[in-house]
């Protein structure tokens, strides 16, 4: 009796464990299922307001039939309250609000997605202490455990046990790499062979039809510069080296490259044609860094890039063809959208304050080449 009662106990448990993971999967099995074109969505930046933007995204991504969302880093402001947090608890002190940041952005913002799988990448605020790399490694491990990056990182090597903050997996013949430049230091050597294999090994795989990379700071010389891994002498020199490896892949391949940021808080395409470049040279790439946080001011010389918009929250769907070539439409969140759930426990005032005053002057200067 006692060893059928133990047992229920760890098939309970189990169940507990799995049930999420297994629903997380069933959507994608869906969607493969129907063939031809399909979606995913992406957007970065959700701290400050995150709280109350993010709901509303989780329900435009679900009501688009994506098959994940990617988010691109920035959860929590960290190094202070974010707006929302505030909201509900006005009494916190600062070391309470460390405590519970994480927590809060699984319970508000990556919750509402449900059985939706989330895929997560690193950005700075989740580096600026008390939190390090291995605070975010305990904390997202269900995340970054997902069954398709697991499959994955064995797939490429079944002797690696390792949890990285960096990752890819292959979906519907596209390669997704989750890369991180979220410290000054990024990109090591580590992740620069590691990324290097795995260019080497989509080259080879007639499988593989398409490459996106998702990370949070943009790559060196974009129009976004002063905001992105311009910011460090390693950050640029490994920045363009990932370029130029991205670029060569391309052009030996054939295969199309799609690069995707977020960091500066506005939305942005074409981000990669500047003067620092030849038109042949511009690999199309987004800057989506509106799911909540405090608002910038677009770069003064806007000359090359696409669409720019600020002062809006939202995420970009991206519509994969058959062929494997893409195309990414920015979705706004207005205030509407916040469903009435969040409203109701955050208050109207703040909702209206999320989108009247969340704003910031600051303007990232646009790219000033350097020798390369």
């Amino acid at each position: 009796m006692i060893a059928l009662k133990q047992h229920s106990i760890r098939w309970r448990c189990a169940a507990a464990l799995l049930g999420p993971l297994l629903a997380a999967a069933l959507p994608v099995a869906a969607a493969a299922q129907a063939g031809g074109s399909w979606r995913f969505a992406v957007s970065g930046d959700s701290r400050n307001c995150g709280d109350v933007i993010m709901p509303a995204i989780a329900a435009g991504v679900r009501a688009d039939h994506a098959a994940f969302y990617w988010h691109l880093g920035d959860y929590r402001a960290i190094y202070d309250f974010d707006q929302d947090y505030r909201a509900l608890n006005p009494k916190a002190n600062i070391s309470q609000y460390e405590a519970a940041a994480w927590p809060d952005f699984i319970e508000h913002q990556l919750k509402p997605f449900g059985g939706l799988p989330v895929y997560l990448a690193l950005g700075n605020h989740e580096t600026i202490p008390p939190k390090t790399r291995s605070d975010y490694l305990a904390q997202f491990a269900d995340w970054l455990l997902a069954p398709a990056l697991e499959a994955q990182r064995l797939a490429d090597d079944p002797g690696d046990h390792q949890l990285r903050t960096y990752y890819h997996w292959i979906e519907r013949g596209v390669d997704f790499v989750t890369l991180d430049n979220a410290t000054a230091d990024q990109f090591d050597s580590a992740q620069l062979a590691w990324l290097g294999k795995v260019l080497d090994r989509d080259a080879a795989n007639s499988g593989v039809h398409t490459l996106v990379l998702g990370m949070h700071e943009a790559l060196p010389d974009s129009v976004s510069s002063g905001h992105s891994m311009n910011e460090s002498p390693a950050g640029a020199a490994s920045g363009r080296q990932v370029y130029s490896a991205l670029l060569k892949f391309h052009r030996s391949s054939g295969k199309p490259v799609y690069v995707l940021a977020s960091h500066s808080h506005f939305v942005m395409s074409n981000v990669y044609a500047t003067a620092c470049r030849t038109p042949q040279d511009v690999l199309p790439g987004w800057i989506v860094g509106t799911a909540g946080a405090v608002r910038y001011r677009l770069p003064k010389d806007l000359a090359g890039s696409g669409e720019h918009r600020t002062d809006v929250y939202g995420y970009v769907l991206a519509t994969v063809a058959a062929g494997g070539d893409i195309q990414f439409e920015f979705k706004p969140v207005t205030a509407p959208d916040i469903p009435a759930a969040t409203v109701k426990e955050f208050t109207q005032p703040v909702v209206d304050a999320c989108f009247d005053d969340n704003k910031a002057n600051y303007v990232p200067d646009g790219a000033v080449c350097e020798k390369q």
